[in-house]
């Protein structure tokens, strides 16, 4: 291993995310995604211009031409994000560079880099939300099993930690499938609501694109397979705060979940079998609810983030560069824990062989 070697993050960590880890929705954000999505962006806004003849017809071939097969310099991104706090200047420069004279000019006409970049978090965001719909609709599921195989069998109901009366763990499975299946609304509302084409121009205005916005913008979201925006939502993040709120309730159900099953598995309680579980360098006998655990530490890592993505809510006037790159420091790493959350989840209740004692003849 070389000293150089260092992972700031637990969820891409070549360790720790085989706990943490979420490959599938790693992937939506990765490098050579997010390339790709900027050059659909591209891709898309030649063909809107070209057909509403603000574009020529040979600038938009040599666009065309330029944008395929395009791999921009990794080394004079960096550079660029450290002079101009973004990478789109850089990546539009190159790509005006090997598009070439007299059509460079053509390429990223009418837009601006925010336009590029939160178009680009839409459609990573639209796949990370297939990714999560999939999974929660495979945990209901799994609970309505589980329900169904234990529902009459009898646990011990608990106020404030305490014994109180009996209760059936059908009762307690039904409050953690009950939210569950209210998100599944939320998250198909939010994700709808964030998967949104970013076409604004400079100022959010789009007076670059004159009374061909709007058409353009609709031809370009039909063509990214993006929701049409209404106007700009450069500096209108309420969308992405409710969709951050969603990933925050969906991990906090889940951490229920999780912190029930990390009482009920407590030796001398043992209201709930489950298969496997983590080991203990230093005590044989242990078999610790290491994905049971996981849901507590996901709730509460959501919970405090989603906090921070409400500060990204002020954006000064046109166009912030402080609460636009917090969104970029926050809102991967929600979707991952939620994403690592189901994951961990299902396996959880595919460990489970049975929860509560039968009821005696």
């Amino acid at each position: 291993m070389k000293g150089t070697d260092v992972v700031v993050s637990l969820f891409t960590d070549p360790v720790w995310s085989g706990l943490f880890g979420d490959e599938e929705v790693e992937s939506a954000f990765s490098l050579e995604a997010t390339l790709q999505h900027y050059l659909a962006y591209e891709v898309a806004l030649t063909n809107a211009l070209s057909e509403h003849a603000l574009i020529s017809a040979d600038a938009k071939e040599a666009v065309l031409k330029g944008c395929e097969g395009f791999e921009p310099d990794l080394a004079g991104l960096k550079a660029g994000v450290a002079k101009d706090g973004l990478p789109i200047p850089a990546f539009i420069a190159q790509l005006r560079a090997r598009i070439g004279e007299p059509h460079a000019s053509a390429c990223h006409k009418t837009s601006t880099s925010q336009d590029v970049m939160d178009t680009a978090l839409a459609l990573a965001l639209k796949q990370v939300s297939q990714v999560l719909t999939t999974r929660l609709a495979a945990v209901i599921d799994a609970l309505e099993t589980l329900k169904s195989a234990n529902a009459d069998h009898t646990l011990m109901g608990r106020t404030r930690m305490q014994a109180a009366l009996p209760i059936t763990a059908g009762d307690r499975i039904a409050t953690w499938i009950a939210p569950l299946e209210r998100y599944q609304q939320k998250l198909e509302d939010a994700a709808k609501q964030v998967s949104v084409l970013q076409y604004g121009g400079p100022v959010g205005t789009s007076a670059t694109q004159g009374e061909h916005a709007e058409v353009i913008a609709s031809q370009m979201a039909v063509e990214l397979d993006l929701g049409v925006p209404t106007q700009s939502w450069h500096t209108q993040r309420d969308d992405l705060v409710d969709y951050a709120n969603v990933l925050s309730m969906i991990s906090g159900s889940l951490g229920k979940l999780g912190a029930d099953v990390t009482l009920m598995a407590q030796q001398g309680v043992g209201e709930i079998k489950l298969t496997g579980g983590g080991s203990s360098s230093a005590m044989a006998h242990k078999h610790n609810p290491i994905n049971a655990e996981l849901l507590v530490t996901l709730a509460r890592y959501n919970s405090t983030q989603v906090s921070a993505m409400h500060s990204a809510l002020v954006h000064e006037q046109e166009r912030s560069g402080v609460a636009w790159a917090l969104e970029w420091m926050i809102l991967p790493g929600m979707c991952m824990a939620t994403g690592a959350g189901l994951q961990s989840a299902l396996k959880l209740l595919q460990q489970t062989e049975w929860i509560g004692a039968p009821l005696s003849d």
